[in-house]
C-alpha cells in the first residue's frame, strides 16, 4: 500500500519480551486514522533507525484478518475454538457472576488463578490494575518464573541487584563474551555496538551448546554441554588463579571471599576435570581463560538462555565472578551484565497495591501450571484462569498435561488476547486486546538506559480494549472500591514517576519528568556516559562487595562458594535416563518468532518454515536419519514430528528443536514444549526448558 503524501507520525515503544524496547515512529493516514508505516526511531540513541525482522512487519500483525475484533462465548467443546460473539456488558457479567460465585464457595478467591506474563512489556498493561483486581478479590498470587527469575537470582547474589553494564560502553570492549545469549537475534541492536567494537579491534567470543546465528558470526564459536556453563566458568577461574591473571588488588579491596575461591576452584576444577564435564577441549579452556585475563576490557553479554537447567542459578552466579577476579569492572564497556531493568525506579507498589494482598494467599508457580491444573499443588484447586499477555497452552513446558488440564469441564477460563491462540481455543469466554499501536504505556528496558511513553497511534480495532481498562470493568461488576480503578492510564504512568527519593535507583530518574517524555521523547537515565558503577567496588550487595563468599547463602543453608550443579536430567549423573533417551535436548526460539508472538503472522511463519531438529551426524548415521528426513523426537512426556538437519550446529549427543509453534500450526497439534519438564532451577524457581533427555528416530 502506498504511503500518502499527508501522514502523522506519532513516537511509540516496542512492547515485546526483548532487552531492546525500541522506540518506534508510526505514520498515520489523517484520512482514514490507519496506520501506513513503521520505521525505527532514529531520534532513539539505542534503536538508531531500525527495527528486527519482526517488528518490521509489526503493522501485518495489526491488521491482520485473524484479530479478534468483538468478545465471544464458546459455543463448542473445549479446545475445538468454536465460539459465538457476545456484549463487553454480558462478558463481563458472565466473569464477574462466576469469579462472585467461586469466592463465595468452599474453596473461596484463591480458587481463582490470574496468568501473564510478557505478551507486553509495558508498566501499565503489564503489571497494574490487573494486579489491583486479583489482589483485592484474594486470588491466588502468581510466581512469574518461566523466564528470568534464575538469573536474576544468580546475578543478584555475587554482584547485587544492580549490576549492568552501560550497553553504550560495549563499544570500548576489546574481548566479547555472548554467554548464551544469542545476540544477533535476541539483542540486535546491542549486536550492533558489538560489530562496531569488533571493527575497532575486538574479538567476539560466543559459548553455546548451538551454533546459532551469533555464534556463526563470532571470531570463535565454544560448543559447551548444556548445562554445564558454571563448571566452564570455575575452570577459567581455576587457569586465571594458577597462572596468576587475576587482578589481586581488585580482589582485595572489593571482592568477598578471594581466597575461599581461589582454594575452591584450585582443588575442584582444574581444566581436565572441567573439560570432562563440559565436552570442550583442555586447551579450550585454557585458550579463553588467557584471552579473558589478558584483553582489557572484556565484556561478558549472560542471557536466559545460560539459567534454563537444573542449576542455571549458579551457573550465573559463577559466570559473574569472572570480571571481578579480571578487574574488568575498572573500564568502561567491561564486566558482565544479565538485564538493566533494577536501574528504573518505578512506584511498582503504588501501581500493583500488594497492600491489598489477603494474608496467607498462597503462590502458585507460573511453570507448574500443569499441576496446578491438576490439583497437584497445595491450596484449594484452580476453579478459574484467567490468562492475559500469554499463551499458556503453547509456552508452558509439559505441554500435554496442561493441554489435558485446560480440557476440563470444570475450569472456567477467560482468555484476554489480540488472537485466536491455542490458549483462547480452550477459554469459556474470549475478551478481544488491543494491540501497541492503540493504548497508552511507559516503558523501561532491560538492555538499555532509556525510558520512554507510548502514545496510542490509531483508535482500537472494533470492540478492542486494554488490559487497564478490562479491569475496570470487571472491577465495577465486583463492585470493588472506585479509588482503586478510577484513575486513567496518564494519571497512573505520572504517579508511577513518583518513586521513593533517597536511594542509587531513585536518583536515575532526577531530571526525567513525564511531561518530558510526553514532549521530546526518551530519556536516558540519570548516570554519567561511559559509566563504570564498580570501579571503586561499592557494588549492591549486602556486604557492598563482589561476593565470591556470600553470607547469605550460608545462613541459608546452602554452599557459600560458587560451584557446580548438573542438570537434573544429565547423561553424567543419570546414566539410566540417559540409556533410554541419551541425547540432550534444548529449545531456543525460532529468530522469525518472540517466544510464541509473531506465529500466526503468514510472513514470518513462512519465514520460520516448519519445525525441525538440528543433529550431528554421528547421532543421525546410526539412527538412518539423513538431512531432511521426517523424524520424532520423544522422552517420556510427549513427542513431536519434525524435520531433521544434520550438520555440525551441534556437538554429539546434543539435539536442538527451536519453539515456540502455535500447536494449531503443527503436525500433531503440540510443539516442542509436549517433551519439556516442569522441574525447577536451583534458586528462582525458574524453567529448566534446556533440561531434557530424547531420543530422535526415524518417522515410519
Amino acid at each position: 500500500m502506498p504511503v500518502p503524501l499527508a501522514t502523522i507520525d506519532v513516537r511509540g515503544v516496542c512492547p515485546h519480551d526483548c532487552p531492546d524496547t525500541c522506540g518506534w515512529v508510526v505514520s498515520v493516514d489523517p484520512a482514514t486514522g490507519r496506520a501506513v508505516r513503521m520505521r525505527g526511531d532514529r531520534a532513539h540513541p539505542f534503536t538508531d533507525g531500525f527495527l528486527c525482522q519482526k517488528v518490521a512487519n509489526y503493522l501485518e500483525r495489526v491488521y491482520h484478518p485473524g484479530r479478534l475484533l468483538t468478545p465471544l462465548r464458546r459455543v463448542g467443546r473445549k479446545g475445538e475454538g468454536k465460539f459465538e460473539p457476545i456484549g463487553w456488558g454480558e462478558a463481563v457479567r458472565v466473569i464477574a457472576d462466576r469469579f462472585q460465585q467461586i469466592s463465595m464457595g468452599s474453596h473461596g478467591p484463591q480458587a481463582i488463578l490470574p496468568y501473564s506474563y510478557a505478551g507486553t512489556m509495558g508498566k501499565l498493561q503489564y503489571a497494574s490494575l490487573d494486579r489491583r483486581f486479583f489482589h483485592r478479590l484474594g486470588a491466588s498470587l502468581l510466581d512469574r518464573t518461566i523466564c528470568a527469575t534464575a538469573g536474576g537470582v544468580g546475578c543478584d547474589i555475587t554482584l547485587g541487584t544492580r549490576a549492568v553494564v552501560d550497553p553504550a560502553a560495549v563499544e570500548q570492549s576489546r574481548y566479547i563474551v555472548n554467554w548464551g545469549s544469542n545476540t544477533k537475534v535476541t539483542n540486535v541492536h546491542l549486536w550492533a555496538v558489538m560489530l562496531r567494537a569488533q571493527k575497532a579491534g575486538a574479538k567476539i567470543v560466543t559459548i553455546d551448546p548451538h551454533r546459532s546465528r551469533t555464534a556463526a558470526s563470532s571470531d570463535w564459536w565454544i560448543p559447551v554441554r548444556p548445562g554445564t556453563d558454571a563448571a566452564l566458568a570455575l575452570g577459567i577461574l581455576h587457569v586465571l588463579f594458577r597462572d596468576g591473571l587475576q587482578d589481586q588488588d581488585f580482589i582485595d579491596r572489593f571482592c568477598l571471599g578471594g581466597e575461599e575461591l581461589r582454594s575452591r576452584v584450585m582443588n575442584k576444577y582444574p581444566p581436565d576435570v572441567v573439560a570432562s564435564i563440559t565436552g570442550l577441549p583442555v586447551d579450550t579452556i585454557e585458550r579463553l581463560a588467557h584471552e579473558l585475563g589478558t584483553t582489557k576490557p572484556a565484556f561478558i553479554r549472560l542471557n536466559y538462555g545460560l539459567q534454563r537447567h537444573g542449576g542455571g542459578a549458579m551457573a550465573v552466579r559463577t559466570v559473574c565472578c569472572i570480571p571481578a577476579v579480571t578487574g574488568d569492572w575498572r573500564h568502561p564497556g567491561g564486566g558482565a551484565m544479565l538485564s538493566t531493568s533494577k536501574l528504573y525506579p518505578f512506584d511498582d507498589a503504588f501501581l500493583t497495591r500488594p497492600d491489598l494482598i489477603p494474608p496467607g494467599t498462597r503462590t502458585i508457580n507460573m511453570t507448574q501450571l500443569a499441576e496446578a491444573l491438576h490439583g497437584e499443588l497445595p491450596g484449594p484447586p484452580v476453579q478459574a484462569f484467567y490468562v492475559y499477555n500469554s499463551n499458556p497452552a503453547a509456552v508452558c513446558p509439559d505441554q500435554s498435561r496442561v493441554l489435558k488440564g485446560l480440557m476440563r469441564d470444570d475450569l472456567f477460563t477467560v482468555v484476554h488476547d489480540q488472537f485466536q491462540t491455542d490458549t483462547a481455543d480452550y477459554a469459556d469466554i474470549v475478551l478481544p486486546a488491543t494491540t501497541q499501536l492503540e493504548h497508552f504505556d511507559i516503558h523501561n528496558s532491560y538492555g538499555h538506559l532509556y525510558v520512554q511513553v507510548n502514545r496510542p497511534a490509531i483508535a482500537p480495532l472494533g470492540e478492542a480494549k486494554p488490559n487497564t481498562e478490562v479491569f475496570r470493568l470487571l472491577a465495577k461488576a465486583m463492585g470493588f472500591e472506585d479509588e482503586l480503578f478510577a484513575m486513567t492510564d496518564e494519571e497512573l504512568a505520572r504517579r508511577a514517576f513518583s518513586a521513593p527519593k533517597g536511594n542509587f535507583a531513585a536518583n536515575t530518574f532526577s531530571g526525567i519528568t513525564f511531561e518530558h517524555l510526553l514532549t521530546n521523547g526518551p530519556a536516558r537515565l540519570n548516570l554519567p556516559e561511559n559509566w563504570t558503577p564498580f570501579a571503586e567496588g561499592q557494588f549492591p550487595t549486602p556486604s557492598g562487595k563482589c561476593e565470591f563468599f556470600s553470607p547469605h547463602e550460608q545462613a541459608a543453608g546452602r554452599d557459600p562458594l560458587p560451584h557446580y550443579i548438573p542438570p537434573h536430567e544429565d547423561p553424567q549423573t543419570k546414566p539410566e535416563l540417559a540409556a533410554k533417551y541419551p541425547l540432550q535436548l534444548i529449545t531456543p526460539p525460532t529468530p522469525s518468532f518472540l517466544n510464541s508472538t509473531f506465529v500466526n503472522v503468514d510472513t514470518l511463519r513462512a519465514r520460520a518454515g516448519e519445525p525441525v531438529v538440528e543433529i550431528h551426524p554421528t547421532d543421525a548415521a546410526p539412527r538412518g536419519i539423513a538431512n531432511g528426513d521426517r523424524v520424532q523426537v520423544r522422552n517420556d512426556r510427549g513427542r513431536l514430528l519434525a524435520k531433521a538437519v544434520v550438520g555440525e550446529t551441534v556437538q554429539p549427543g546434543v539435539v536442538v528443536s527451536f519453539g515456540i509453534w502455535w500447536n494449531k500450526y503443527t503436525e500433531q497439534g503440540v510443539n516442542v514444549n509436549t517433551m519439556t519438564s516442569t522441574k525447577l532451577t536451583d534458586q528462582g524457581g525458574g524453567a529448566t526448558f534446556y533440561d531434557n533427555l530424547v531420543e530422535v528416530e526415524k518417522a515410519l
